[in-house]
């Protein structure tokens, strides 16, 4: 028998090390690595006798198919995955405890089974009869779906090859599975790269579409080996706030069979998930109309145009560092934001906290957020409310100038459909929008002229609604107060007579 080799292997990345440290060097996280047995259970001197087989090879010419898929009876997590499973593929789900996995998971094996397929639903972490109160609860009591409670990957294995394949087989979770070709324990990079790995040749052998749960890191990244990710042919993740919002996000991470940044809206509800068939009107359905330092954004998400709020304030700080605070936007784009309006706009806001959130629970990821961004910070500063029938997009770049951004008239029709008159978008994408897509379009060459007008119509915090002739200083000397002047930048600072 070839001698044990044991090295201490990090429980977040999966990086091996000869002795133990405090500190993984790969991730940069403390107290992750554990001592695991790298060698498996056959012996290196039977396993260097295998010969290997011949196989055939064909050329890239030829009739290729599109690949069959099966619906889930779920539009929106059909979405997510390019139109519904294939078969012999492998999907990963990962999301925070709580948020609604197991759920999703639920709802859709028991749609499968209800439609006349083989749907199996494998838990690691809850008894079968866990499972049946959570079925009971969503009103799924009497779905046909096969379950049991456990967590070797030999036996899994043997109990799904009898019979007619399943065509969905739910494994909840990765984390909870172990097989006897490794010694490592339950959950550890070792077992969870050979578990996986297990499931996968059984899939694509047989035809069956898995479904894995992964647990994720207090980062938001899925736990175990970023292996994992690499091996399964798509990565879904389930975003949202479980505590605060009803609302979830599943978002396609990546996809062997379809786009990629693919998003399914849900909502949470006493009989569980609700697919949400037009999210823009649910993200703008608690908008406070006329506020300072809103803006909606039309943006895109995969291939569905989506309109969300945009929150921003600023407010003066007392602290010898300003406060820069961001939800659901990259904090580097902010500080992007922040650093034009300063270096090209004289907008001066280090002495100020700032800020920003996207209202409903959505995360933004592209760049043409950056004109929304900086419309909202603007209006929040000098107390002027925006238009409320506009829509926002464009990229700022360093020069302070707007670039362009794709499909824009899937974003214009998108404002038209839900009521919205006039959209301040980029001076060269005029013409992509064809002309007639049924609102105004402002166009914008230069951040400097949207921040101009925006402060053109500021008001002092505390007097809104008062006309600004009418404004005078508490001394009566007839000119702007001194709050205006906070308020305003110095260079777009008007003066009256």
């Amino acid at each position: 028998m070839a001698k044990s080799t044991l090295s201490f292997v990090c429980q977040n990345c999966g990086a091996a090390y000869n002795r133990w440290q405090g500190k993984c060097d790969s991730c940069g996280e403390w107290n992750t690595l554990a001592e695991e047995d790298t060698t498996g259970s056959v012996p290196v001197s039977i396993r260097s006798k295998r010969k290997g087989r011949t196989f055939a090879l064909e050329s890239l010419s030829g009739k290729t198919q599109d690949a069959p898929r099966l619906s889930s009876g779920m539009a929106e997590l059909d979405r997510v995955t390019g139109g519904g499973f294939v078969r012999g593929s492998v999907l990963l789900v990962g999301g925070d405890p709580g948020i609604g996995k197991s759920t999703l998971l639920t709802q859709a094996t028991s749609m499968m089974a209800r439609a006349g397929h083989r749907a199996v639903y494998i838990s690691g972490e809850e008894a079968v009869a866990q499972v049946r109160l959570r079925a009971e609860r969503l009103g799924l009591a009497d779905a046909p779906v096969q379950l049991a409670s456990e967590t070797s990957v030999e036996d899994i294995v043997a109990t799904l090859s009898e019979g007619a394949v399943p065509r969905l087989i739910v494994i909840d979770s990765i984390q909870t599975m172990w097989t006897d070709t490794v010694e490592s324990a339950p959950g550890t990079v070792t077992q969870v790269r050979a578990s996986a790995q297990a499931l996968i040749r059984f899939a694509k052998k047989t035809g069956a579409a898995i479904i894995l749960v992964g647990h994720v890191t207090k980062d938001g990244q899925i736990a175990g080996p970023r292996v994992v990710e690499h091996m399964v042919d798509a990565v879904l993740s389930f975003e949202g706030e479980a505590g605060s919002q009803q609302f979830r996000i599943l978002r396609s991470v990546k996809n062997r069979f379809g786009a990629t940044d693919e998003i399914g809206v849900f909502e949470m509800t006493g009989l569980g998930l609700r697919e949400v068939t037009n999210p823009s009107e649910l993200f703008l359905s608690e908008r406070e109309l006329g506020s300072p330092g809103t803006a909606v954004f039309a943006g895109i998400e995969g291939t569905r145009p989506v309109l969300v709020e945009l929150q921003a304030l600023v407010a003066p700080t007392s602290l010898g560092t300003p406060r820069r605070a961001v939800v659901g936007w990259d904090p580097s784009r902010l500080s992007m934001v922040l650093a034009v309006l300063e270096a090209h706009c004289g907008v001066k806001l280090s002495g100020h906290d700032v800020y920003l959130n996207v209202a409903g629970g959505l995360r933004i990821q592209e760049p043409a957020a950056d004109l929304a961004a900086a419309a909202a910070l603007v209006s929040s500063l000098v107390n002027a409310p925006l238009p409320t029938d506009a829509v926002y997009f464009g990229e700022i770049s360093l020069s302070g100038a707007i670039r362009p951004v794709a499909q824009t008239p899937a974003r214009l029709k998108e404002a038209l459909k839900l009521g919205f008159a006039r959209a301040i978008l980029p001076e060269s994408a005029r013409g992509e929008s064809g002309g007639d897509s049924g609102l105004t379009l402002n166009s914008v060459g230069n951040l400097t002229t949207l921040v101009a007008e925006i402060a053109a119509r500021g008001t002092p915090r505390g007097d809104r609604g008062t006309p600004r002739g009418d404004r005078r200083d508490p001394g009566g000397s007839g000119g702007p107060d001194a709050a205006e002047k906070n308020a305003t930048p110095a260079r777009f600072r008007r003066e009256t007579s």
